[in-house]
């Protein structure tokens, strides 16, 4: 997965002990360090046609032709978005941003805003441990 670098300015007078030894005191105006944050790519698929078109004609299966699932759609075609059960489910599901296109895109937001991201522990988290009384 690609990767940029944003540059990260410490708050002022944070102190910080780099890996040489070396102590170094920001005063909030350089940069302290560059974060890596993944990229994602986007195909074309809106996030707001996605939604409207799960609300509206989710029990004809088109937001899921529209995501590039075919299949599926044609299940939930048949089957009136499996009684309204499943139309119910995808809206939910592609609300949170769980289900998006088929290709792995990520869906074009036309907004800046809070944006859901599924966290999960790896070998990079950090835990921070509760300080012993």
């Amino acid at each position: 997965m690609a990767r940029f670098k944003a540059p990260c300015f410490p708050a002022p007078n944070i102190t910080c002990k780099v890996y040489g030894g070396n102590v170094t005191t920001f005063s909030g105006k350089e940069i302290g360090f560059y974060r890596p944050f993944p990229c994602h790519n986007v195909n074309g698929y809106s996030y707001k046609v996605a939604v409207a078109l799960s609300l509206f004609l989710g029990w004809l299966g088109a937001d899921r032709f529209y995501l590039g699932y075919p299949a599926l759609g044609m299940l939930k075609f048949c089957t009136v978005g499996f009684c309204g059960i499943g139309s119910l489910l995808d809206f939910i599901l592609i609300s949170m941003q769980i289900v998006g296109p088929s290709d792995g895109s990520s869906y074009i937001i036309d907004y800046y805003g809070a944006r859901l991201l599924r966290l999960s522990i790896n070998n990079e988290t950090y835990r921070k441990m509760p300080p012993n009384p």
